[in-house]
């Protein structure tokens, strides 16, 4: 069972897919997030494509751990995902990971002639980083529990 996570925005989301082990997150690219059927009808491809079992959606909580209004927004988003695919969706808490991919993109393709390059990429590898985050807890968990 793969993990598909999504870094929900208004105009576009970030996509990432693990690898069938559950080792490896690969970012997608980015779907648009508006007209929602059209975007529901693509998501659903893709997760029938990769044998997804579970969503991961980013959820930008404030810095000081609160729930704004970006946050909200998720959470409805949420919902209706899994209410509309029927897949067990999960919050997972996303601050800096923007900041993050787009010093990982800056790095791939430094000078501001880049940058366009790297706006268009920074959904789907922010994606990939709240997913390889996940990945990367969830071994550790299990390494632990393992050593007991």
């Amino acid at each position: 069972m793969r993990i598909l996570a999504l870094d929900y925005g208004s105009k576009r989301v970030g996509l990432a897919v693990s690898d069938p082990t559950g080792t490896l997150a690969t970012p997608l690219g980015t779907l648009p997030a508006e007209p929602f059927s059209k975007f529901l009808e693509e998501l659903r491809q893709i997760t029938a494509r990769y044998e997804v079992g579970v969503i991961l959606i980013g959820w930008p909580k404030n810095m000081n751990g609160t729930v704004g209004p970006s946050a909200h927004r998720v959470l409805l988003f949420a919902s209706r995902i899994q209410a509309e695919l029927s897949l067990r969706v999960e919050l997972r808490d996303e601050r800096w990971t923007t900041r993050q991919a787009l010093r990982q993109l800056q790095a791939l393709y430094p000078g501001k002639s880049r940058s366009q390059k790297r706006r268009k990429k920074k959904d789907g590898v922010s994606a990939a980083i709240i997913l390889q985050t996940f990945l990367e807890e969830r071994q550790a968990q299990n390494c632990g529990e393992n050593r007991l």
